[in-house]
């Protein structure tokens, strides 16, 4: 009986705890992240209050779980196998090309451009939280293929942004931006399909004389340039 209790009682503060991020999302973006009060996002939640400062002490707090759950699930799935570069980043294309479709990320990135004059530990919350952890899944992918002898990659921050750019300044930052900009589904399918080919052109290991031997080690570069995608 007491883990069913406590299973239930874990359920409705999970669902609790998806209202409050609905409702401070909407209302980041009507009012701004300054004007919205704490108050007034357990209001439009249907929550107490003591139930929201129970799972968010603080606005930053609760920016941050934004942040973290509009990124959540994409760099925490298991990464393709090594040894076959097409096969592998057509499944990494695939995946950020829908996170990058998600409703919340695009409002995620305008609360941020939003505020960023007067609120730039935001900015710092979306990339630290957000990009950076997805960011070094793709990396980590890339050095995986490198050791593996499939890619040939000197500088894995700069490939992984490369794909990753090719596909977010397509299907995402034009929408985020140009009223009405639409991508549909075999579009996506198409600056994916391109994005992989463009990256096994330039990094992939081919021909009867390529061997491990020949392998450049991947170099590691300042941290400010894992990022832009």
């Amino acid at each position: 009986m007491s883990t069913v209790v406590t299973t239930y009682h874990q359920r409705v503060a999970q669902e609790k705890r998806a209202l409050i991020v609905t409702a401070a999302t909407a209302l980041f973006l009507e009012s701004g992240y300054d004007r919205t009060s704490l108050a007034r996002i357990a209001e439009r939640a249907g929550v107490s209050r003591a139930t929201l400062f129970k799972q968010f002490p603080s606005k930053a707090a609760l920016f941050d779980a934004i942040v973290t759950e509009s990124w959540s699930t994409a760099h925490e799935e298991d990464p393709p196998p090594a040894g076959n570069l097409v096969d592998g980043l057509g499944v990494i294309g695939r995946r950020y090309a829908e996170l990058l479709g998600r409703a919340q990320m695009a409002d995620l990135f305008r609360i941020v451009i939003a505020e960023l004059p007067r609120f730039p530990e935001l900015a710092q919350a979306q990339f630290s939280h957000g990009k950076m952890p997805y960011f070094e899944s793709v990396r980590g992918y890339l050095l995986a293929e490198h050791e593996a002898g499939t890619v040939r990659i000197e500088d894995v921050d700069l490939a992984a942004t490369q794909f990753l750019g090719m596909i977010s300044n397509y299907v995402f930052w034009p929408a985020l931006l140009v009223p009405g900009w639409e991508v549909g589904a075999e579009r996506v399918a198409q600056v994916v399909d391109e994005a992989v080919r463009t990256i096994a052109a330039r990094y992939a290991v081919t021909g009867p004389g390529a061997s491990a031997k020949d392998r450049v080690p991947p170099t590691t570069t300042d941290s400010r340039r894992r990022r832009r995608s």
